[in-house]
């Protein structure tokens, strides 16, 4: 039940990891310009009509409207006369952001939703891995119900990243920490899925294989982390030259994409080399097939964004290969971990 539980929570933060992209990719950022609500509301607009000022109008408090390029919101709920009467509005302070794009504003509603969404499954999780801990299973550590709670914290936070990064106008480093915190949430996540497992895993340990498939998840996220940066010289490449230039984003490339572009083959070969360890050893992980996959589809993702010009849904398909990846290489150290502690005490 709670390893059910935590597979839940993990589909839905990689679900919101992939929307967030989404909203990254098509710059739909700002589609929102508040938060938690959309222009004051729960459920987002459609069209710009809805947005502007009009007699005899029932406005309630927080609602926003666009009044000569700016926003505006109500103090109070009230009913509109014949004129627009300053006194019943605010600025926003936030930012001075004041436009409207129906698509936008969807994209980036329907990204909130799966994070609320995200936010719900894992406090189930919580619920469940805290009620299994105490009444029902003995071999659920108490260390579950920390890590738990942990996940809903680190949710919470991500939430406030997430009202960071609109207030800030999407600077391209704040991005970069709210997706950070991602990688930390899936990491938790894949820790309480590897604790939770009913049996032990039928892995056999090799000290070199553990050390060298720890040495490939820390090159993993390095390679991530590089990859954030050149992710961050695209965006400001679109800012400059436009959303509908893919063929100049990367005409003339920070140094970062060449190091970033290269690394692949150092990753390529190390996880090469351990998938045929395993194989030649019969060490038993058999999710290495899958790193291996992962890796060379990672690849061809990247090439394509390169030499294709960022076909559509592509930058997104990239990140998220990248967190599986990070995943997958993590549940093996995980296994191998527990692996050795049992040769240990047997």
């Amino acid at each position: 039940m709670f390893r059910t539980s935590v597979k839940l929570a993990l589909i839905f933060v990689y679900l919101v990891i992939l929307a967030g992209s989404v909203v990254r990719m098509t710059g739909s950022g700002m589609g929102c310009p508040d938060w938690p609500k959309c222009f004051g509301h729960l459920i987002p607009p459609t069209e710009r009509a809805q947005l502007e000022w009009h007699p005899h109008e029932e406005f309630k408090k927080g609602q926003v409207i666009i009044k000569e390029e700016s926003l505006k919101v109500a103090k109070s709920d009230f009913t509109t006369s014949e004129t627009y009467e300053p006194q019943n509005w605010a600025d926003y302070t936030k930012h001075d952001y004041a436009e409207f794009n129906a698509f936008h504003t969807w994209v980036e509603f329907v990204n909130r939703l799966f994070g609320m969404l995200s936010g719900i499954f894992v406090l189930i999780m919580a619920l469940v891995g805290t009620y299994c801990a105490l009444f029902k299973f003995k071999n659920y550590k108490k260390r579950t119900i920390a890590l738990g709670w942990l996940s809903v914290l680190l949710i919470g936070l991500e939430a406030w990243l997430g009202a960071v990064v609109v207030y800030s106008l999407l600077q391209p480093f704040k991005i970069t920490l709210h997706m950070g915190m991602s990688i930390v949430i899936v990491a938790v996540l894949i820790y309480l899925l590897q604790m939770a497992r009913k049996k032990p895993p039928r892995v056999k340990f090799d000290k070199q294989f553990r050390n060298l498939m720890v040495l490939a998840l820390a090159l993993t996220l390095v390679q991530i982390i590089m990859g954030t940066r050149v992710r961050q010289f695209v965006d400001e490449q679109v800012k400059d030259l436009g959303q509908f230039t893919q063929g100049k984003w990367l005409a003339a490339p920070h140094f970062m994409f060449y190091v970033h572009r290269s690394f692949s083959i150092i990753i390529l070969l190390l996880n090469g080399y351990l998938w045929w360890k395993n194989a030649q050893m019969n060490l038993g992980h058999r999710l290495m097939n899958g790193v291996l996959l992962l890796i060379v589809l990672e690849i061809f993702v990247g090439i394509g964004l390169y030499y294709f010009d960022f076909p559509f849904l592509s930058q997104p398909l990239h990140l998220l290969i990248a967190l599986l990846l990070f995943a997958a290489q993590f549940y093996i150290v995980l296994q191998a971990k527990k692996s050795q502690a049992r040769l240990i005490t047997a």
